[in-house]
């Protein structure tokens, strides 16, 4: 897909329409890590949460039921 770069106030910035949003899955607000390589290659990929909350949760109860015995020896 060919994109042009345009003016945003005092930057510039590059337009995701409908299609490439979608096919990205970017959406306005999302936090992206942008890598810049020999060449000029930009890549753009999203930072997505791969936990819940309560997915988190719960994992960290089994950590610490498994390792109860050395975090009371570290305490």
């Amino acid at each position: 897909m060919l994109r042009t770069i345009g003016k945003v106030r005092n930057s510039q910035g590059l337009i995701l329409d409908a299609a490439l949003s979608e096919l990205t899955g970017l959406r306005a607000g999302d936090v992206v890590n942008v890598t810049a390589h020999e060449g000029g290659a930009v890549v753009i990929m999203p930072i997505r949460a791969n936990l819940t909350t309560v997915n988190a949760a719960a994992t960290a109860k089994v950590l610490i039921r498994r390792n109860s015995t050395l975090f009371k020896r570290l305490a």
